[in-house]
């Protein structure tokens, strides 16, 4: 662990993840840090972590491996696949725990967590508070939860149970009266808010100025864009030159989406959990999609740009046109 007033060494797990690999090359980026992948002795994703990285394979069957590996680390970043078992991020937290790690970024990367009537609602509601809860009983480090809302480029492209868009059929299902306003964050600027969070001094060196300190087990708020489904409609005729009469338009209600994937889960159907949970979030008193209403956001102290809505919206289109769903 360093002795100085930033955070020094990070290690990561999922560097190679959907969002892992964002985070790592902005970090990179920033040149302030150095990075360790935490790996499993048999994975096969050492071979895709960029150079530069260092990489410790553990045994998460074996938790004095992981404890190895995260002493001298000033921060633990935990990026996983939502439907991970809690108790591999618990392993994470107690094995930082012990190797004296300060600062967990646990498993966040998306909605509000802090919403509980939405955590409720999309099954979520025991895992996240539990983890945090788990790093304060622990009591050895601090955990700090970024909140991003939705992946931009990754939700318009995915199909019309998330942002609502079938670019290769030309539909749009309009939720509700599709003006609830959403904030939304792009992939490179995900990955750029945790880098610019984790460059700030963990103590402020000025009277009033940002500090990693100031978030020490309290969530983070960053958010790209505030739109609208109309907004996002608008982005993709303009970048794709289509019209509206290309398009056929269609309405559901959210509270109806909702409840069918609610249906469909609890008969087994697991596919349907991403329109559970965007269903969840359009619910038209805004409550879950808005958290800059309610929140605010960091962006300004810790440095976030605005990027550019028409190029991440093509980015978008290009992933429909693939096909793609994660990476």
């Amino acid at each position: 662990m360093s002795n100085s007033n930033y955070v020094k060494k990070i290690a990561i797990v999922g560097a190679t993840g959907t969002i892992g690999v964002h985070i790592v090359a902005a970090l990179q980026k920033q040149g302030k840090h150095e990075l360790t992948a935490i790996t499993r002795q048999d994975s096969t994703a050492a071979a895709s972590i960029p150079a530069g990285v260092k990489v410790a394979k553990v045994d998460y069957a074996n938790e004095a491996t992981i404890v190895d590996a995260l002493r001298g680390q000033d921060a633990l970043i935990i990026t996983m696949s939502i439907f991970a078992g809690e108790e591999t991020q618990l392993t994470l937290i107690r094995a930082a725990a012990a190797a004296g790690v300060p600062f967990v970024l646990p498993n966040e990367w998306g909605v509000d967590s802090a919403d509980e009537a939405l955590m409720r609602d999309t099954t979520m509601g025991g895992q996240k508070p539990r983890v945090k809860n788990y790093v304060e009983e622990l009591g050895k480090s601090s955990w700090i939860g970024v909140v991003m809302g939705f992946w931009y480029e990754y939700s318009l492209g995915f199909g019309t149970e998330t942002f609502g868009m079938d670019w290769k059929n030309r539909i749009w299902t309009f939720i509700d009266d599709g003006e609830t306003k959403m904030n939304t964050t792009t992939w490179p600027q995900s990955g750029e808010a945790v880098a610019k969070l984790l460059a700030l001094p963990i103590e402020a060196e000025t009277k009033g100025a940002p500090s990693l300190s100031d978030y020490k087990n309290k969530y983070v708020y960053v958010s790209s864009f505030l739109l609208t489904q109309k907004d996002m409609f608008a982005a993709v005729l303009r970048v794709t030159g289509t019209k509206e009469s290309d398009w056929t338009i269609q309405h559901e209600e959210s509270g109806k989406r909702f409840q069918e994937a609610l249906k469909q889960i609890q008969g087994g159907d697991f596919s349907a959990f991403p329109k559970l949970l965007y269903s969840r979030v359009w619910f038209k008193d805004g409550g879950a999609s808005n958290f800059e209403a309610r929140r605010g956001l960091a962006n300004d102290a810790i440095g976030l740009e605005k990027p550019d809505l028409d190029e991440a919206t093509k980015i978008a289109i290009d992933r429909s046109e693939k096909g793609l769903k994660y990476h």
